[in-house]
């Protein structure tokens, strides 16, 4: 629906422009009349669109306003609009450089979040202050005791941040884990497996990282920021390194040869899963993965599992 906000106006402005753009002409107490409002409370509204540009008053005993054509006031709105904003992000930079350059003695390197709102608010903070990359391990523990979609990772890979992801075995564990974690790999995400990996971790360009206070005795609930640092820098190979150890997923791992289904089949093989894991995955039976592997095996020409690997990994296929 049409709506003159982004360019400053608010909904009493919105609805005597339509209603203006249905009438053609009309005085202040006809466009009352056409959106319930009384005169006293439109008067305002019609101000603000004269101001604007977008309507213009013919006469005087009474005011009578018609609209200026949308094609010839609007673009001249929305350019000026756009030029205020180019000037805010400038300034907003400034700012930013103005802020980095001061010390941070007063800011802990590390801080404890505790508390699941605590840790949901600044995961949602971190990918919206991210600039150029996350990277992440998607291990367990979760919040809620399972793995969810993350809703905002879709909206932020449209602004152009990238995403590399990790995950574990118990990130994929059913078809709906699966399917969001497709529907992200589809916008633009870059995912791998590497089944046992535990080390979980949320890194925002390369400044900033959230981990769980322990591994040995994590806790969904607490974690740890960890802002601009060594440490930062000691996750961030920490992350590489897993990161190249990790069997591709998805997008980037469907260039040419077989069908996606028998791609990801052949990565989580190559992963180390085993096959009731697999098919759990996949949402088939045991006996499927069994002989779709056989059957992919004959046709890449080789005897095992592991040769099936090498060869896929070989013709491109992981």
């Amino acid at each position: 629906m049409f709506s003159l906000q982004p360019v400053g106006l608010g909904q009493l402005e919105n609805d005597a422009y339509l209603a203006l753009l249905d009438l053609k002409r009309a005085t202040t107490e006809g466009l009352a009349e056409s959106t319930g409002c009384s005169p006293a409370e439109l008067r305002p509204a019609i101000r603000h669109l004269l101001d604007h540009g977008l309507v213009q008053q013919i006469g005087f005993t009474p005011p009578l306003y018609a609209l200026i054509a949308p094609d010839e006031a609007l673009p001249a709105l929305i350019s000026r609009r756009r030029g205020d904003l180019a000037q805010m992000q400038m300034q907003v930079e400034e700012l930013a450089d103005r802020l980095r350059a001061r010390p941070h003695r007063g800011t802990p390197v590390v801080e404890l979040l505790e508390g699941e709102d605590a840790v949901l608010a600044a995961v949602s903070r971190l990918q919206l202050e991210a600039r150029e990359e996350i990277v992440a391990v998607d291990a367990p523990p979760y919040i809620g005791g399972q793995s969810n979609p993350n809703d905002l990772e879709l909206r932020r890979l449209q602004d152009g941040v990238a995403y590399r992801f990790v995950y574990a075995r118990e990130a994929l564990a059913s078809p709906e884990h699966m399917a969001a974690m497709h529907r992200c790999i589809d916008a633009g995400e870059q995912a791998r497996i590497l089944p046992d990996v535990t080390l979980k971790m949320f890194i925002v360009d390369r400044t900033t990282a959230m981990l769980p206070v322990s591994y040995t005795d994590p806790d969904p609930g607490v974690r740890l920021l960890v802002h601009e640092s060594a440490l930062v820098d000691a996750l961030v190979c920490c992350f590489e390194s897993l990161w190249a150890r990790a069997t591709p997923l998805g997008a980037a791992a469907t260039q040419c040869g077989p069908s996606e289904r028998d791609r990801e089949l052949l990565s989580l093989m190559a992963s180390g899963m085993k096959d009731r894991t697999i098919a759990r995955t996949l949402g088939v039976t045991e006996r499927t993965v069994g002989r779709r592997l056989t059957e992919l095996m004959a046709e890449l020409g080789v005897e095992t599992r592991f040769q099936a690997g090498v060869q896929a990994a070989h013709r491109g296929w992981l």
